[in-house]
């Protein structure tokens, strides 16, 4: 790989921003595949960067773009077009009562650093509480609100960053019992405040914590923990929202309404869109103390005219229900393949986003970093592209997550590459 030209650039030029880069130049992607620069087409069980819900270079976000560039691509941030305002409409339109007003921007870390920023200032305090094992993005105050990776070396985070043990079955001492665990939680967070809670900002799955699903009544109390505390409810639905998890949102399934939604990642299926939407009395509140969030592309009509599309392309075509359909599917294949391979500890998530934790023993429910590691380059190999979250005290945990789209048939693929590179790997 060296001897290439293509990765001699890439030591030579591009900064390095994570783990490693997979080991293949893309030169096109379409549908639930990327093809590489030796003409084999992967299959993408990530779904990019987790957000092409509807598969790579859909014919009608295309057509949208092809018509955006064209006519209406980027404005003033202080001017608004109908692109805009239509998807504000919509997205009110598809969330519950009082969620009502919207924010664009451009991705999940934005939203969230947009949300943070209106929680505090609605509620004047300043303490968030996230996950233990969160992820909510790169910049300052989702940053700091990140446990899962990135603490170290970057000196102190935003002040008032309390973390809450995350619900996890599999391996949590507290076991099943994620009421105790929650109270012990709230706890820590009473003894840690200075009475400045402004928001529980949370994933209702955790994906790079490890695909934790948050067991059903978690979410229900966890909305008294934050009311009883006069704290406001931020869910960020980056990866679970728009139809992944067999609801247009995950907090449907709990009937939990959030006092702050950010959408990102799935909501422009892989264009730079994001969203903040929140009640008309938070927005009211905020605006009247001078809430300022004016950045570049806040507004833009492309990305906007692309969500629409999005939005459309779900509704029309039934992909919440196939979503639902599909992850099934999927599920009962990674069971039956937990039912032979003793090195697949755990089988956990909802709809097409799913986890499969690696072990090297069932008892001792001991890491297997370096299975985890062939078997990721096994699949590559083979044909599939899949995700593994290494994070300490875990084992290797892939991240499964194709576009709704996703076939039956490449389902079935998938699950032969996969049984093929644990055989191969052990």
């Amino acid at each position: 790989m060296t001897d290439d030209p293509f990765w001699t650039d890439v030591e030579r030029h591009v900064v390095r921003y994570g783990g490693p880069f997979s080991p293949a130049v893309i030169e096109r992607a379409a549908g639930t595949y990327v093809h590489d620069s030796t003409g084999r087409a992967i299959l993408d069980f990530t779904s990019g960067q987790m957000s092409a819900v509807l598969g790579h270079s859909h014919p009608d976000v295309v057509a949208t773009v092809r018509e955006s560039i064209a006519t209406l691509d980027h404005l003033f941030s202080g001017m608004l077009s109908r692109p805009v305002v239509d998807l504000c409409r919509r997205l009110a339109e598809l969330t519950p009562a009082p969620l009502q007003r919207s924010l664009l921007l451009t991705t999940g870390a934005e939203a969230n650093e947009a949300a943070l920023a209106m929680a505090k200032l609605a509620t004047g305090g300043y303490e968030i509480v996230s996950f233990a094992q969160s992820w909510h993005g790169m910049t300052s105050g989702a940053r700091a609100a990140t446990y899962s990776a990135g603490r170290r070396g970057y000196g102190p985070t935003v002040p008032g960053n309390l973390a809450l043990p995350a619900p996890n079955p599999y391996r949590s001492v507290f076991g099943d019992d994620w009421k105790a665990e929650l109270d012990h939680g709230f706890d820590l967070v009473d003894r840690q405040s200075t009475g400045a809670l402004a928001a529980c900002l949370v994933e209702p799955v955790l994906s790079s914590g490890g695909v934790l699903d948050l067991p059903p009544g978690y979410l229900a109390a966890l909305r008294r923990k934050c009311d009883e505390r006069e704290m406001l409810l931020v869910l960020d639905e980056a990866q679970t929202g728009v139809g992944r998890t067999g609801t247009m949102f995950a907090f449907e399934r709990d009937g939990v309404v959030p006092d702050i939604l950010t959408l990102s990642k799935t909501l422009g299926a892989g264009l730079p869109l994001a969203a903040v939407v929140t009640t008309a009395e938070i927005e009211q509140r905020c605006h009247d103390r001078g809430y300022l969030f004016f950045t570049t592309h806040v507004s833009d009509p492309l990305p906007a005219a692309v969500g629409l599309t999005v939005l459309r392309v779900v509704e029309r075509d039934g992909l919440v229900a196939r979503a639902a359909q599909a992850g099934a599917r999927l599920r009962g294949g990674l069971e039956e393949l937990q039912n032979r391979h003793d090195c697949i500890g755990d089988v956990r998530g909802r709809g097409l986003l799913l986890g499969l934790e690696l072990v090297a023993d069932r008892t001792t429910k001991a890491p297997a970093d370096a299975l985890g590691r062939a078997v990721t380059t096994g699949c590559l190999d083979r044909g599939l592209h899949l995700n593994i979250v290494q994070l300490p005290g875990m084992g290797g945990v892939f991240r499964i997550a194709p576009p709704l789209t996703v076939a039956d048939t490449e389902i079935d693929r998938a699950l032969e590459i996969l049984d093929e590179s644990l055989t191969a790997a052990r």
